[in-house]
């Protein structure tokens, strides 16, 4: 139906086309010199004879060209499966400005044109057309690479006109980027439901496609691990009044999805949540703001101080001779001194003194005496 009612509309056009060439010809010199008829009876026969023709044509085209257009059209659905919405409105909003910008460029020099001759007026016209077509190609190329920048700019915009009506010891507060690792571990709900952290929380599709692939490994700890990532993210839109947005870009030119949680922080401005050691280091290299989960609960732990007595339950055996291993509620190891024969009673020690390394603190401590 459609490919029919497509070889109608382009017959009309060739009989359309083929009266525009008609007319053209008639007024050609070369034409007009021929003596086969009269002028009437040659006029009419050149206006059949092209209708003809230039009908029969785009009739017969017709069809390798409904085609192409079928292919073309196969090619630009599977190259946009994975194109988002958002990116596609960036491409149509950014080829429309640049051919505005365009036409407005060339409008001068089609006016500087019009009284030259007609073969250079048509040139022209279709150097026009491929100028236009080139700039809106270039416009949507750069206004989808350009997507997350000109989101984040128009999203500043939008914070300073607010804090401009709000007083001024109000700000916004910057989105955090949650990472695999803070999600699997589960305590950014705790510590958004406590109201310590405050939103937007962003959770980016290149996060979520990780924490799938890993709860649908054949490892049944990996299994499990994703999964309960994946539970962790609903508790938290369902459960918390925090706002949390999805983030549908990606940077398909970055491979690694660490690299890849940077770059966003980076153009939205905002600060990566992890507790991945090596991101954090990666992340002070780069100037990109962390805030770091094992480095909060250090922080929080309750200060200790050589001297200070402690109440504790001997739990096991140290790795030296002698010693026996004791934990605070918050897990803080304590290392007993001649702890090993307490092994299974509470006693009270004396803390001797405190290690703070990047993994954790640890007390030693010997036994009152």
């Amino acid at each position: 139906m459609i490919k029919n009612i497509f070889r109608g509309i382009m017959s009309i056009l060739g009989l359309i086309v083929g009266v525009v060439l008609a007319g053209v010809l008639i007024r050609n010199p070369y034409v007009e010199g021929l003596q086969f008829a009269s002028d009437n009876v040659k006029e009419i026969i050149i206006y059949i004879l092209c209708i003809i023709i230039l009908g029969l044509i785009f009739f017969l085209i017709s069809s390798v060209v409904y085609k192409g257009i079928e292919v073309l059209i196969a090619v630009i659905d599977k190259s946009t499966q994975k194109t988002t919405i958002s990116e596609i409105l960036f491409a149509v909003a950014g080829a429309f400005i640049a051919l505005i910008l365009t036409l407005l460029f060339l409008a001068p020099i089609n006016k500087a044109l019009g009284d030259v001759g007609k073969l250079f007026k048509i040139v022209s016209a279709v150097v026009f057309i491929l100028i236009n077509l080139v700039a809106v190609i270039i416009g949507a190329s750069i206004s989808v690479k350009k997507k997350d920048e000109v989101t984040q700019l128009l999203r500043n915009l939008r914070k300073d006109g607010i804090k401009d009506k709000k007083s001024k010891n109000k700000s916004a507060s910057a989105p955090k980027v949650l990472d695999t690792s803070v999600i699997i571990d589960g305590r950014i709900f705790d510590l958004c439901q406590t109201g310590f952290i405050e939103g937007p929380l962003i959770i980016p599709n290149f996060v979520l496609d990780e924490l799938r692939h890993v709860s649908d490994s054949s490892d049944s700890l990996k299994r499990n691990r994703g999964r309960r990532g994946l539970d962790i993210i609903n508790k938290i839109q369902k459960e918390l009044s925090i706002e949390v947005r999805n983030y549908e870009g990606d940077f398909p030119e970055i491979a690694e999805v660490d690299i890849k949680l940077l770059k966003l922080a980076q153009t939205l401005g905002g600060k990566v949540v992890t507790n991945d050691f090596n991101l954090n280091k990666v992340a002070e290299f780069q100037g990109v703001s962390v805030l770091n989960i094992n480095e909060l609960a250090n922080a929080i732990k309750p200060v200790v101080l050589p001297g200070e007595e402690l109440g504790i339950n001997v739990v096991k055996e140290g790795k030296e001779s002698g010693q026996g291993v004791a934990y605070l509620d918050d897990g803080t190891m304590i290392v007993v001194e001649g702890g090993k024969k307490y092994v299974g009673e509470d006693i009270t020690v004396v803390v001797t003194s405190v290690l703070q390394t990047s993994a954790g603190r640890m007390i030693f401590a010997k036994k009152k005496e």
